[in-house]
C-alpha cells in the first residue's frame, strides 16, 4: 500500500500568530509537542509526499467558482496569502508533486468529481500545519481543499467518499503518501463569539472519529453544527475524508480547549492504516 500516514490536527491562525499571549506556556508548548510528534511520525514513514486536506478561507475560491473538491497539481505554491508578520510564518514557496498529483486525481475522477488547479496561494488553513509538520519543506506537497465556507456544502458522506477515492488513488501509486486533515472542530471564527470552545461536541465528534463509527460521524447535519460547533464546524469534512483514507481505528495524542487564544479546540490525532483491500472502488 502507498497510503504510509494518516492524522488530524487543527490549523487556527492563533496557533502561530499569537503565541505570545498564551498564559499557560507549558499547555501551549504540549501542544507544539505532539505536532513534532507528527512530523517525526511523518518523517519515518518514508513520505514521498504530503497531500494536506484542508478547508480554503476564499483566498482562492469563492462564490463565482466554489468547487466541492480541488487537488493541486503545481510545481511549487507560495504561502501563506496572510500578512507574514501577523501570522508570524514566513512567505516562501513551496514545493509541490505535479505528476504525482495528475496520477492521483486521474485516480480519483473515477469515482468522485475534483476540481484541479496549478495555482495554489495557501492561506493559515496549510500554511500553519506546515509550519511544525514540514518546517524545512523539502517535502513535496499535494493541497487539497473540500469546501466548508460557501453553502451548499457537501454532504458528509460524499466528503467520505472522497476520502476513500483518496485512498484509493494512494494505493494506486508506488510513491508513499502521507494524508493530513486539518480544520478545527468547534470553533467560531471572525464573530462575536470568536475564541468560544464547545468541548463537550468536540469530544463527542472525536470519539465518533477515532472510532471509525461511520454512521455516528455522518450523522451531523449542517443545523446542528452551525448551532453546536459553529461557521467553524462544518471543517469536520476534512477531519471526515482522513478517517476515510485511513480506514483504521484512531488515536488522540492532544486535544485542549484551554487555549481559547487560539480560538479552536486544540487536536493532534492518528488512524491506524487499513489493508488497502478495505477500500474499493464505488
Amino acid at each position: 500500500m502507498s497510503l504510509c500516514y494518516a492524522g488530524v490536527c487543527s490549523h487556527a491562525p492563533g496557533i502561530t500568530g499569537r503565541a505570545d499571549l498564551v498564559q499557560d506556556t507549558a499547555l501551549r508548548d504540549e501542544f507544539y509537542a505532539n505536532l513534532d510528534t507528527m512530523r517525526q511520525e511523518i518523517e519515518n514513514s518514508g513520505a514521498d509526499a504530503v497531500m494536506i486536506i484542508a478547508a480554503e478561507h476564499f483566498a482562492n475560491f469563492f462564490m463565482n467558482n466554489m468547487p466541492a473538491y480541488c487537488i493541486g497539481m503545481g510545481e511549487q505554491y507560495e504561502g501563506p496569502i496572510e500578512d507574514p508578520e501577523w501570522l508570524k510564518i514566513p512567505r516562501r514557496d513551496i514545493p509541490g508533486a505535479p505528476d504525482l498529483s495528475l496520477r492521483l486525481i486521474k485516480e480519483v475522477q473515477q469515482t468522485v468529481d475534483t476540481a484541479y488547479a496549478q495555482e495554489w496561494r495557501f492561506d493559515h488553513g496549510i500554511s500553519v500545519p506546515l509550519h511544525f509538520l514540514t518546517p524545512e519543506y523539502k517535502t513535496p506537497i499535494i493541497p487539497v481543499n473540500i469546501n466548508c465556507q460557501g453553502p451548499p456544502l457537501t454532504p458528509l458522506h460524499r466528503a467520505w467518499a472522497f476520502g476513500e477515492a483518496l485512498r484509493r488513488a494512494c494505493d494506486s501509486v508506488p510513491e508513499k503518501v502521507a494524508i493530513i486533515g486539518t480544520g478545527g472542530i468547534s470553533h467560531w471564527p471572525a464573530t462575536p463569539d470568536s475564541g468560544k470552545i464547545n468541548e463537550e461536541w468536540d469530544r463527542e465528534f472525536l470519539k465518533r472519529m477515532l472510532s471509525q463509527d461511520k454512521e455516528a460521524m455522518l450523522s451531523y447535519t449542517d443545523e446542528e453544527t452551525y448551532r453546536d460547533g459553529g461557521q467553524g464546524g462544518f471543517e469536520i469534512r476534512t477531519f471526515i475524508a482522513a478517517a476515510a483514507a485511513a480506514g483504521g481505528l484512531g488515536h488522540l495524542h492532544f486535544y485542549t480547549a484551554n487555549l481559547n487564544i487560539f480560538a479552536v479546540g486544540c487536536t493532534v490525532a492518528k488512524f491506524d492504516i487499513a489493508g488497502s483491500e478495505a477500500v474499493k472502488a464505488a
